[in-house]
């Protein structure tokens, strides 16, 4: 028992409490595509999975999200407040597999200034609630 407490904190004291959202960390990752749709218009976007990023940072994917990683969340919040929640588990591609886009460029343009420069792009969903426009910041938050 003691042991399983130990390695509790320890896995949740490495997590970072963030993901980085500036241009050069995203340059380094795969390039990846999505179809937004939103008030009845479809858009090809551009930029990066929310796992890759994660996986990118530290948090566990494939095989080591198991255990107490499966409560951990990504809190997505939007320049005016608008906040919403992904489990690492939904996102992973071995587990809930629903990718989440961050994405930069939206029909072969970067985003407008009233959309971006970050937006998700949650495909599959029929409403786009978490399709955040003007993404500020990627929250890291594991659930007690």
């Amino acid at each position: 028992m003691l042991t399983a407490a130990l390695a509790l904190l320890a896995a949740s004291a490495a997590l970072p409490t963030s993901l980085p959202l500036d241009a050069a960390t995203l340059a380094l990752l795969p390039v990846a595509s999505a179809t937004l749709t939103a008030h009845g218009k479809s858009h090809a976007c551009t930029g990066v999975w929310l796992a890759d990023m994660a996986a990118a940072a530290g948090l566990p994917a494939g095989e080591a999200l198991r255990g107490p990683a499966l409560t951990t969340m990504i809190v997505a919040e939007a320049t005016d407040g608008y906040r919403v929640a992904f489990s690492l588990a939904e996102l992973d591609p071995k587990l809930g597999n629903h990718p989440v886009l961050v994405a930069n460029a939206c029909d072969g343009k970067a985003l407008s200034a009233a959309d971006g420069p970050l937006r998700l792009v949650v495909p599959g969903e029929v409403r786009s609630a978490r399709s955040v426009r003007q993404l500020r910041a990627l929250r890291v938050v594991a659930l007690p």
